[in-house]
């Protein structure tokens, strides 16, 4: 006599626009394709992407199209005028602002659903007066071997993303 399996357990809702899983906000961002993969993050992990302008490029160019091939319409991205106007938008959650300015390491931050990911510009990266910024709670650096400047933008949202996806579970994944 065979036991019978139990039943699956329902996977947790898919995060929503008005729940996001994170706000990956893009603080003027200049390059296409990293703004096209960070569309595709967004859509399969359920963060909502935050362009803040100036872009260096059009939300129509063909390279931003390719980069987030058919992911566009499953994404949720916004854009802002400026970061009063992004931040505003992502509600109460915390502010983590990415940089290479800063002892504090990915490893050791605590993150939790509607956190605020905060990326500068490439190849600049965020300027002193967002890095001084009241409402950033915390500078956050990913670690890298010394000596190397960055890592793209696209893939650094994508550990900081999958980081905090990681610490909650893969709450909605699959």
């Amino acid at each position: 006599m065979s036991a019978t399996p139990p039943a699956p357990t329902p996977a947790a809702a898919a995060p929503t626009a008005s729940d996001p899983l994170a706000h990956l906000v893009f603080f003027e961002p200049c390059i296409p394709g990293n703004s096209g993969a960070a569309i595709r993050l967004a859509a399969l992990t359920g963060a909502h992407l935050h362009l803040v302008e100036p872009l260096g490029f059009e939300m129509s160019e063909a390279r931003l199209r390719r980069a987030g091939l058919d992911y566009h319409d499953l994404a949720h991205v916004s854009v802002h005028p400026d970061l009063d106007a992004a931040l505003a938008a992502t509600g109460d959650g915390r502010v983590f602002a990415f940089t290479a300015a800063t002892d504090v390491t990915l490893p050791q931050v605590e993150l939790a659903r509607g956190d605020v990911l905060l990326f500068g510009p490439e190849p600049t990266g965020l300027p002193e007066h967002v890095l001084t910024d009241p409402r950033v709670t915390s500078r956050v650096r990913i670690p890298m071997r010394p000596g190397l400047r960055s890592l793209n933008l696209a893939n650094a949202a994508t550990v900081a993303v999958y980081d905090l996806w990681r610490q909650v579970g893969y709450d909605g994944g699959v």
